[in-house]
């Protein structure tokens, strides 16, 4: 899943970013307000954290301005405002979850995977999609129970596919939510993921249920189709 940080202090977003890519995320960093709004809507993220406390521009005014022109990604702010009228003026102005600094990464990403689990409509932590499951937080893959060990990219792909299913999925969906800013949309690397992933869940026994969907995508089913 694909986050971005709109947050000034340089050394903290650099923490944050290396903290949130080891838990599996990919992250991208604004370090001022105008930065943030801009790549809010360049880019489609799963989850957005926000610093209250910009230079430029103050969290709410931002959260408002997102709000207001249809970005409903979770927001999660992420500041040192601890104030009660502060949280609730967060929340009533769209922020799906609120967190005070000084935090624990564990927490932190808890209330991400939470916010984005509630955001595709997802009761618990884990996917299940007919014989496949996705489990997010450990990071693995299973079908009929048997283990698929997967690349890190490959369990990104595959757990955006399980979390969009029955959707079809388009290659450009798929590398805006599993790439960073750096990724090269021209290049092969989707296809190659894509072509590893599904040769491993075929070998578990999974055939068929990664379906190339010709001029639309890709879509992840529970059952051969």
């Amino acid at each position: 899943m694909r986050l971005l940080i709109i947050e000034d202090d340089i050394e903290l977003s650099h923490v944050m970013k290396s903290g949130l890519e080891k838990g599996g995320f990919k992250v991208d960093v604004a370090n001022t307000g105008m930065d943030g709004e801009e790549k809010s809507f360049v880019s489609r993220y799963d989850s957005i954290l926000l610093d209250l406390n910009l230079p430029d521009k103050d969290g709410i005014e931002i959260l408002s301005f997102l709000r207001e022109n249809h970005i409903h990604t979770p927001i999660v702010i992420v500041t040192a405002r601890d104030e009660v009228y502060q949280r609730a003026l967060g929340l009533n102005s769209g922020a799906d979850d609120y967190i005070i600094k000084p935090f624990d990464f564990v927490e932190l990403e808890a209330r991400i995977q939470a916010v984005i689990r509630r955001y595709y409509g997802r009761a618990k932590n884990e996917i299940d999609i007919g014989k496949i499951k996705v489990c997010p937080q450990t990071r693995k893959a299973y079908i009929d129970g048997l283990e698929i060990i997967l690349s890190a990219k490959e369990f990104d792909i595959l757990e955006y596919l399980a979390s969009r299913s029955p959707d079809i999925v388009s290659s450009e969906d798929i590398a805006e939510h599993v790439y960073d800013e750096s990724f090269d949309p021209f290049s092969s690397v989707l296809r190659v993921h894509i072509a590893n992933l599904r040769k491993k869940l075929t070998k578990k026994g999974g055939n068929g249920l990664l379906v190339t969907m010709k001029g639309s995508g890709y879509q992840l089913c529970g059952e051969k189709q």
